[in-house]
C-alpha cells in the first residue's frame, strides 16, 4: 500500500514537472522564433536600404545602426556601400578601411575600398590597395578598376588587357565597354573606339553616354550623321548638338551650322544650349 502511494505520488510529480517545463520550452521557442522573423525582416530592410532606398536616409539607418551593433561588420558594409551610393566617398574610404583592416575584411572589401578612393580622386592610393589583391582574386569590379587606373597612367597596354579580362568576367560588359571606348578616345583611336561605343550599345541600348560618346568619336572622323541606334526625339536633338560642336571644333563651320539648326527644330521644345551656341556662331561670322 505504502508502495503504491509513492508509485503515486513519484508519478504525479513527473507530470506536474512536466507541465512545468512544458510552458517554458514553448517560451523559449516562441522567443527564437520572433528572434528569426527580426533577423529576416532586418535583412530584409538592409536589402531594401542598399538598393532602393533613399541613399541619405540609408547613410543615417546603417549609421545608427551599427553603432548600436558595432560587433556587425555586414552593418558597416552597408553605411560604407549606402556612403557611395549618396555620392559621398570621401565618408565612404575611412570606413572602408576600417572594414579592410578588421580579421574579417576580405579581398573584396579592400577591391571596395579602391573603388572608394578612386572616386574620391585618390588614384595613387587606389592603386597601391589594388596591388595588395592577391592575383588569384579574378573579379570584374577588380579588374575594371585595374584598367581605369592604368588608363590615368596612360599604360595603355595594361589599360586594354584589364578591359579585355572585365568583359570576359561579367554577363552585361556594356558600361566597361563604354570606359574602354573613353580610353581609346583620349589615345584619338576614334575607329577602335567608335566600335567600342558601338558594343557597348548593343549590351544596353539606353545607355545615353555611350551614345553621346559614339557621336563624338564618328564626328572626330568627319562622319556628320547620326549612326542608326535607338534614340528618343530629345536624344536625337542633344546628339545632333554634340556632333554640330565636335564639327565646330574641327573647322567645318557651314556643317556644325546646320546641325546646330536640325537639333533646335528636331527638339520638343526650346533647346536653349543649341541656340545659344547657333547665335554665337552667328554673331561671330557677322562680326567676322
Amino acid at each position: 500500500m505504502r508502495h503504491t502511494i509513492f508509485l503515486t505520488l513519484c508519478l504525479g510529480s513527473a507530470v506536474a514537472l512536466s507541465a512545468c517545463k512544458k510552458p517554458k520550452s514553448g517560451g523559449e521557442d516562441v522567443e527564437r522564433a520572433i528572434a528569426d522573423v527580426n533577423v529576416i525582416d532586418e535583412s530584409n530592410l538592409n536589402d531594401i536600404m542598399l538598393t532602393v532606398g533613399d541613399p541619405d536616409e540609408a547613410v543615417a539607418y546603417f549609421k545608427r545602426t551599427a553603432k548600436s551593433q558595432p560587433n556587425r561588420i555586414d552593418l558597416k558594409r552597408g553605411l560604407a556601400q549606402s556612403l557611395i551610393r549618396a555620392k559621398r566617398p570621401v565618408e565612404a574610404v575611412p570606413v572602408w578601411k576600417a572594414i579592410a583592416a578588421s580579421p574579417e575584411g576580405t579581398s573584396e572589401d579592400r577591391v571596395s575600398l579602391a573603388d572608394a578612393l578612386i572616386r574620391a580622386g585618390d588614384w595613387k592610393e587606389a592603386e597601391a590597395v589594388l596591388d595588395k589583391v592577391p592575383p588569384t582574386h579574378e573579379t570584374y569590379r577588380r579588374y575594371r578598376l585595374e584598367a581605369m587606373i592604368a588608363d590615368s597612367n596612360k599604360e595603355w597596354k595594361k589599360a586594354d588587357s584589364f578591359y579585355e579580362t572585365a568583359v570576359g568576367l561579367t554577363t552585361n560588359p556594356g558600361s566597361v565597354m563604354n570606359n574602354w571606348g573613353y580610353s581609346k578616345l583620349t589615345r584619338a583611336d576614334f575607329k577602335g573606339a567608335e566600335q567600342l561605343f558601338s558594343q557597348a550599345l548593343s549590351y544596353d541600348s539606353k545607355m545615353f553616354t555611350a551614345k553621346n560618346n559614339l557621336v563624338l568619336a564618328r564626328g572626330a572622323q568627319r562622319k556628320y550623321d547620326l549612326p542608326v541606334i535607338p534614340m528618343t526625339q530629345v536624344e536625337r536633338a542633344q546628339l545632333l548638338h554634340t556632333l554640330a560642336l565636335s564639327a565646330i571644333k574641327q573647322g567645318d563651320v557651314a556643317t556644325g551650322k546646320g546641325l546646330l539648326q536640325e537639333a533646335i527644330d528636331t527638339h520638343p521644345q526650346h533647346f536653349e544650349a543649341a541656340t545659344r551656341a547657333l547665335e554665337a556662331l552667328e554673331n561671330n561670322v557677322s562680326n567676322g
